[in-house]
């Protein structure tokens, strides 16, 4: 079992059991190392980060998830394998992956990024997650590491369609209305708060003929991220709606 490095921020969870739950003897140092962010090293004289191994485990999550690919899809061209591939290992599929490992409790954050909820933003868990895959690389070899990816990839093979969305929703929601004669998408933004804790709300509107085929809300720290939850959420309301009509017809 890995033990925890002597050299481990006391203030931050002992990574042991993720080491456990991960089934991956790790050198305790490399862990630590993986779990320690650029916030973090800055605030401790320029102590060593995570980004090396990042670097590292991004090429393993790449090679072992095309790899999956071409053994389980013989029958796709490139062309349809390389966007599973970029969705598999974006950073929504790795920071959602992160966050059901508990991957954020055992970071090394500067108080900066504590401040602003690093524990939970998506590109620090998704930097962090390869860079775990990196030591696990380094610890125990290429196949564990690999078996490790896979473990915790395979399980978003089938919905790909849905993290190819949250990647980019209003180019996803433009894609499915495209051929159904609508208007372009009515985005309208409301803030609530002080200028500190701000919070939007977002309103997107597809007009179709004198009525709309679909309108939905979302919510964002910002203009930009509340216009993208409510893209998703219009896109997820028309997805669900066109495989009940198909379920319906058969």
């Amino acid at each position: 079992m890995t033990k925890r490095s002597k050299k481990f921020d006391p203030e931050v969870a002992d990574p042991a059991p993720l080491a456990q739950a991960l089934g991956v003897e790790f050198v305790p140092e490399l862990l630590d190392l993986a779990l320690t962010h650029s916030s973090w090293a800055y605030e401790h004289d320029g102590a060593p980060d995570n980004e090396r191994l990042e670097f590292l485990g991004d090429s393993v999550l790449g090679l072992a998830v095309a790899q999956m690919l071409y053994e389980e899809f013989p029958d796709l061209n490139e062309g349809e394998l390389s966007p599973r591939h970029h969705a598999l290992v974006s950073t929504v599929t790795l920071a959602d992956i992160a966050r059901k490992i508990g991957l954020g409790q055992y970071l090394r954050l500067g108080k900066s990024e504590q401040l602003t909820g690093g524990i939970d933003k998506d590109s620090i868990l998704a930097d962090a997650l390869e860079a775990v895959f990196g030591a696990a690389h380094l610890s125990a070899g290429f196949e564990a590491a690999t078996n490790l990816v896979l473990g915790l990839v395979r399980p978003y093979v089938g919905d790909v369609e849905r993290l190819s969305a949250e990647m980019d929703p209003k180019t996803a929601l433009l894609e499915f209305i495209a051929d159904l004669q609508c208007e372009a998408p009515e985005y309208s933004v409301t803030g609530t708060g002080p200028d500190h804790d701000r919070v939007f709300t977002a309103n997107v509107r597809v007009p179709k003929g004198k009525g709309v085929l679909v309108e939905a809300t979302g919510t964002g720290r910002s203009k930009k991220q509340a216009e993208l939850a409510a893209a998703l959420a219009a896109w997820t309301k028309l997805r669900e709606e066109s495989a009940a009509a198909s379920t319906a017809k058969q």
